[in-house]
């Protein structure tokens, strides 16, 4: 296997510990929405510009699109996951290999 790149495009298979650290931060972020009342001034708690952690239920075993940003050893990476929703994942330490928590290279063309 060729050493992983930073800035390629690979697909990482989601464990239930994501998938489980994904929608509990979706599910805070939409508590938190619940407590605010009207519309905030810009630069106060709950004014637009935040970034808000929603999407469809993250689950173990779905494949999604990452990208290399930092290298490790030769095998090892730190993947920035894009999630089915407005946030990201942030894997590390992921292996490539087959199953969940790992990731695989796309076929070049």
């Amino acid at each position: 296997m060729p050493a992983p790149t930073i800035g390629r495009i690979v697909h990482y298979t989601l464990t239930a510990a994501d998938a489980d650290a994904i929608n509990k931060r979706r599910s805070d972020f939409t508590a938190f929405g619940q407590t605010l009342a009207g519309t905030p001034d810009p630069g106060h708690r709950g004014a637009t510009g935040h970034v808000a952690h929603v999407g469809n239920h993250a689950r173990a075993g779905a494949i999604c699109a990452a990208m290399i940003v930092q290298t490790f050893d030769g095998h090892a990476a730190n993947l920035q996951v894009h999630l089915d929703g407005t946030d990201t994942y942030w894997a590390t330490s992921r292996t490539e290999g087959d199953g969940e928590g790992h990731w695989v290279s796309l076929p070049r063309t």
